[in-house]
Formats: C-alpha cells, structure tokens, sequence
C-alpha cells in the first residue's frame, strides 16, 4: 500500500507494460525433459516440415520467436537470448522444450578433444602435396 492508502503495483511499468519473470516463461523449470546442456555456440534449426507454430495452443510466444527466427537462418544459443532479449537459462529451457515437440534440432558443436590433432592434420596435407 501506498502513503495514500492505494495498492502499488510493483509488477508494472509504464513503458514497457507487465513484466514477466523469466521463471515464469518457464514455469519455474531450470531444464527441459531430456534435455542435454547446451553450449552457447550450438546452433538451433526450425524442422524443415514444421507448419505454423502459432497455431499450437501449447507454445509461448517465446516458443514461436525462436521457431520462427531458426526457420532462415540457423542461430546459435546465444544469438537467440541475444535477439529474444531472455537470460540464456531461460532460452536453453525454451529450446529443450522445442527439440522435445519435434519442432527444432541442435547441432552441437564438435568438442575438442574429438578434433583431430594439428600434427595429422599436417601430414595429411603434406601426403596430399606429395602427389
């Protein structure tokens, strides 16, 4: 309450109208159903024969920005939180969430160690000058 007896609302800001916490886009999750960790680098890709996310009564408004930004152009997990303007906890949720209806798929990028070392890379391309 207020000096003057009225109810503040705190959850309210003129400009930019209701604030929605990031938890609550989530429902309070801070992972998807079998969903693996997502690096920052791993790009998201909408499903080729994906139809209208917006029809899906199930998917947030979020849930449909992210199809709809993966749909051209693949996009890593920090473009999307970049461009959604979410924490990134909330958009690995958000594509967990996605990834398990079906409607994206993440490539992950290749981890070092499984890289192959610079000195077979190198005798590769000296086998390769040699012919």
């Amino acid at each position: 309450m207020s000096a003057d007896g009225q109810a503040t609302n705190h959850w309210f800001d003129d400009e930019a109208g209701p604030v929605v916490r990031p938890y609550a886009m989530t429902r309070g999750r801070t992972t998807s159903e079998g969903q693996h960790r997502l690096d920052l680098i791993a790009v998201v890709v909408t499903e080729p024969d994906t139809g209208d996310p917006e029809k899906d009564p199930t998917l947030s408004p979020e849930h449909v920005e992210i199809v709809g930004l993966c749909r051209d152009v693949p996009q890593s997990v920090a473009e999307l939180a970049a461009e959604l303007d979410l924490p990134i906890g909330v958009v690995r949720v958000l594509i967990g969430d996605l990834v398990h209806a079906e409607l994206v798929h993440v490539t992950r990028p290749v981890p070092p160690a499984e890289l192959p070392d610079e000195s077979i890379l190198r005798d590769v391309i000296n086998g390769l000058r040699a012919l």
